[in-house]
C-alpha cells in the first residue's frame, strides 16, 4: 500500500460534490428487522462491510446495525455462558450448540440489537448540511431517503472523504 503526499501540506481542499445523492452509495446493503444474528454476522463478512441500515416491510429505515452491536451481543452471550475458565479459550458462536427448535424459540433478531435511531437526508440535501449533520450527530453515516421515507442510500464518513480533493 503506498501513500500519496500532497506536494505542499497547507493546500486546501474542496468537496467536489453539491448534494447528498452526488455522494450517496444507492441501493445499499440492508437487512431486514426479523433477520436473524447469524445472518448479520454472515452479511457483514461476505460484504465486508461494518454497518447496514435496518429496514421494514415498506423499505423504510428504522434503525442501524452494528458490527459493534454484533460483537457485544456475542460477548453478552458468551458471558451468560460462562462457566469457568474454559469461556477465556474457547469463544463459540452464538447458535452452537443449540438445537434448532430452540434457537427458533429464543432467536435474537436484527431489531432487537439495532440501533433506532434513524438520521436521514433527502437526496437534494446540499453537501454542507450532509456534513454538517454528521459532525454534529457524531454519525458515521447517515441514510438517504426519498420523499415516501423510502431507504434509497446511505453516506459514510469514507463516502465524504473520497470527494474531496486538492484545490490547485
Amino acid at each position: 500500500m503506498t501513500l500519496s503526499v500532497a506536494p505542499r501540506l497547507d493546500m486546501p481542499m474542496i468537496l467536489r460534490a453539491r448534494t447528498a445523492e452526488d455522494l450517496m452509495v444507492p441501493n445499499p446493503v440492508s437487512l431486514r428487522a426479523e433477520a436473524g444474528v447469524t445472518e448479520a454476522m454472515m452479511l457483514f463478512t461476505e460484504k465486508g462491510i461494518t454497518a447496514a441500515p435496518v429496514i421494514d416491510e415498506a423499505g423504510h429505515p428504522i434503525g442501524v446495525i452494528s458490527r459493534s452491536d454484533l460483537l457485544i451481543h456475542q460477548c453478552e452471550h458468551e458471558k451468560q455462558k460462562a462457566s469457568g475458565p474454559e469461556y477465556f479459550f474457547a469463544p463459540r458462536f452464538v447458535s452452537e450448540d443449540v438445537p434448532a427448535e430452540d434457537r427458533a424459540k429464543s432467536a435474537c433478531t436484527v431489531a432487537d440489537l439495532m440501533t433506532p435511531a434513524v438520521f436521514a437526508v433527502s437526496p437534494d440535501t446540499p453537501v454542507h448540511r450532509v456534513v454538517s449533520d454528521m459532525v454534529g450527530l457524531h454519525v458515521h453515516r447517515l441514510f438517504v431517503v426519498d420523499q415516501d421515507g423510502a431507504l434509497v442510500g446511505v453516506i459514510s464518513t469514507m463516502d465524504v472523504l473520497r470527494a474531496l480533493r486538492i484545490d490547485t
